[in-house]
């Protein structure tokens, strides 16, 4: 077996004799002990002579092995009534635990991978879009169109699932704000339940703060003649 790896690419002696392991196509559950200790000391040796420095831990696995193996080695008393119990055993509980342990880390680096692709923005104080000087009428103040904005919202929910999937062309305020201004060349004034035309989270967010930004720029005015009625947004 050609031994080109170094100490340091391997976590711990457990890692490495995983590594043989593989390397030979051995069954974890029937370990070859003599040939695999072997191997192990084989690269031990080596990384001696290349004058890597070989941690104590290794050292130690090396002895276990040796012990397992001049177990493996004596003859074993036959007794009816108790089994023997295999010298092996213990080693290969600790390398499946270990090798679990393996892939639970691997697992979680891949979760880690992925959660670093989503980003994720604070709630937003929607006050900061509106302020005394903004022209509403009729008595509609920010809490009746956020009350009007979360009942609109609820209904979506109920009647079909707001779509969640993050994607790489979000929607933005701004862009919003575009949409809106052409729509009110052309139209004048509109329903402010007119404007969610996609039931998208993103697009509906993005929309309720580009209303409220356009308020406050005094770019459109909301109006509503009475209590209940439709909310109109209406060009300046």
């Amino acid at each position: 077996m050609d031994l080109e790896f170094k100490i340091n690419d391997f976590e711990g002696p457990l890692d490495l004799l995983l590594h043989l392991i593989k390397e030979a196509k051995m069954d974890i559950m029937n370990i070859e002990i003599e040939a695999i200790t072997d191997q192990y000391l084989a690269f031990i040796n080596k990384s001696e002579k290349m004058n890597l420095e070989v941690s104590s831990e290794y050292l130690v696995l090396a002895s276990e092995l040796l012990e397992i193996k001049s177990r493996m080695l004596l003859p074993r008393e036959k007794n009816d009534e108790e089994e023997e119990e295999d010298p092996r055993e213990e080693l290969v509980n600790r390398l499946l635990e270990y090798q679990a342990y393996k892939d639970i880390t691997s697992l979680l680096h891949e979760k880690e991978a992925l959660r670093r692709e989503i980003y994720t923005k604070s709630p937003e104080n929607v006050k900061n879009y509106i302020d005394e000087k903004t022209e509403i009428h009729a008595d509609v103040t920010l809490d009746d169109l956020i009350a009007a904005f979360q009942r609109y919202y609820q209904r979506k929910i109920d009647n079909k699932p707001l779509k969640t999937k993050v994607t790489v062309n979000e929607i933005s305020v701004s862009s919003r704000r575009h949409d809106i201004k052409n729509i009110l060349k052309k139209r004048k004034k509109v329903s402010f339940f007119e404007l969610f035309e996609v039931n998208s989270k993103e697009y509906i967010v993005a929309t309720f703060l580009a209303i409220l930004e356009m308020a406050k720029n005094n770019e459109l005015i909301i109006k509503q003649d009475k209590i209940f009625e439709d909310i109109i947004c209406e060009a300046k």
